[in-house]
């Protein structure tokens, strides 16, 4: 499946922040679904809030609404006994999206992710952005926070939702087939790669705008494996090329390569204001560490560097000249570093709309301001054991991305 992201228009797209806003909306959706129901998520946790989710897929496949579940090995290695039993006597179709088998992630191929966080509620509605069925108030590995992460997705209808659609039944239809492959059913596997290429005849085409709302123009930008490489990589370029006043990125795991430095480093030193706002609180010693050698060229040529401090920053969203001509933004789930930009399956939203831009611009600004701090002094100041793990944590990067066989 080929796809091209040019913006186009007649979309309605929300703008939802925190996993509790998000949670209401797709379970609304959820609950009003006819037809079908796809969702794709990194981590599918049902604790606290986001129980709410796994009931309301549960009810959809009870009134016969077909129900496909895909989430990924590492992010959710097993669902709950518990919830693995009522999806199945419900009728929730559940797939894993590389299991990680014996071996685990000592096999390199396997660190390949799915990291795309979507739902398609009967072709019509679509969700997509960085938030996992995750309670906000909740971490696997932290327990309970004091605060809610940071993280924001969209609501969508319009042209975008049949593209989100066919990259989800595509991947969809290939899990099916490499199960059957596995299973040695080959005529069953060759039916399932074949249904991969052809359209589903439940897609509908999308409702007609509603004239309450604004018709705002936007794209859909995905990263895989074959034909979808660099394309997140390369809007976020564009967009940064083509600035000429703002540039607010908010992104947890931040390490960019070389190309997207360089990109900030000349919109800053052309005049541009380029901030950036970053995981303040310590999550995993890679991401954290191997991030930090990279501020020095980047707060040297005038970048704006923040840590969130306020609880986990998970967003992965950004806004470029909002308040101005030609303004740009973006909300998904792939974060600036190797593992996102070359590894993972990733998918976000572009949208080109003022009111859009400057209420995520809004309240990224806010966050900066009231809950987050410059590290250019605390940077400075760094000790020398701290200055050690950043490189350890960036050669183990590199060295990881060299056995993959990718340079960065």
């Amino acid at each position: 499946m080929r796809h091209n992201p040019t913006l186009t228009d007649g979309h309605h797209i929300q703008l939802i922040e925190g996993g509790q806003a998000y949670f209401e909306s797709l379970t609304q959706a959820l609950d009003q679904a006819q037809s079908h129901v796809l969702l794709e998520t990194y981590i599918f946790d049902v604790h606290g809030a986001a129980v709410g989710v796994a009931e309301a897929l549960e009810r959809a496949a009870l009134r016969g609404v077909r129900v496909w579940l895909v989430v990924d090995g590492v992010g959710t290695p097993q669902l709950p006994d518990d919830w693995r039993t009522r999806f199945t006597q419900a009728g929730v179709e559940c797939r894993t999206y590389s299991p990680l088998g014996t071996l685990g992630l000592l096999i390199p191929s396997r660190w390949r992710r799915l990291h795309r966080k979507l739902c398609i509620v009967d072709g019509h509605t679509a969700f997509c952005g960085g938030i996992n069925i995750l309670d906000d108030w909740y971490d696997p590995h932290h327990g309970t926070l004091a605060r809610p992460r940071l993280d924001f997705a969209v609501r969508a209808q319009g042209e975008l939702v049949g593209l989100i659609q066919d990259s989800m039944t595509q991947l969809w239809w290939r899990l099916q087939g490499a199960q059957h492959a596995r299973d040695r059913q080959i005529p069953q596997a060759w039916r399932s790669f074949k249904a991969a290429g052809l359209p589903l005849p439940w897609k509908q085409s999308p409702p007609l705008p509603d004239g309450s709302l604004p018709s705002i123009r936007a794209a859909l930008l995905l990263r895989d494996n074959v034909l979808h490489r660099n394309q997140i990589e390369r809007a976020y370029l564009k967009a940064i090329g083509l600035a000429r006043h703002e540039v607010v990125i908010a992104n947890a795991y931040f390490l960019p390569g070389r190309r997207l430095r360089q990109a900030l480093v000349h919109a800053a030193r052309r005049g541009v204001r380029v901030r950036l706002l970053v995981q303040g609180r310590y999550e995993y010693f890679m991401q954290y560490h191997a991030a930090r050698p990279v501020y020095g060229t980047l707060l040297a040529a005038g970048v704006e560097i923040y840590q969130y401090d306020a609880s986990f920053l998970h967003a992965k969203v950004a806004v470029v000249d909002a308040h101005h001509e030609r303004p740009w933004a973006t909300v998904g789930s792939s974060n600036l570093d190797p593992l996102s930009l070359l590894l993972a399956r990733e998918a976000n939203v572009v949208v080109a709309d003022r009111v859009f831009a400057q209420r995520l611009d809004l309240r990224l600004s806010d966050v900066i301001a009231t809950q987050s701090t410059p590290v250019a002094e605390s940077f400075k100041h760094r000790y020398w054991h701290q200055r050690w793990r950043d490189r350890v944590a960036f050669g183990l990067m590199r060295l990881a991305l060299f056995i993959t066989g990718h340079r960065y």
